[in-house]
């Protein structure tokens, strides 16, 4: 049996057929659109780890530090 999948933006069950796959793994253009506005916008991040060697030679600790996202302005 087939796993049912959602749109990770509405929720959505996604449908079968190569229309559907145009706008994989999102149900439509609107969907699509939504999620890149988000990555756009800023309010998704991918953390940035340094590497040991560039913190030592700034001199920094070697403790990993927590990282605060970063909050977009609402308008």
């Amino acid at each position: 049996m087939a796993e049912l999948r959602l749109c990770p933006i509405c929720r959505r069950p996604l449908e079968e057929g190569e229309s559907a796959r145009r706008f994989r793994p999102f149900c439509s253009k609107r969907c699509a659109d939504v999620d890149l506005s988000r990555w756009l916008g800023g309010r998704y991040a991918i953390p940035a780890v340094e590497a040991e060697d560039e913190r030592e030679a700034e001199g920094e600790s070697s403790e990993p530090t927590e990282r605060k996202p970063v909050s977009s302005a609402k308008h």
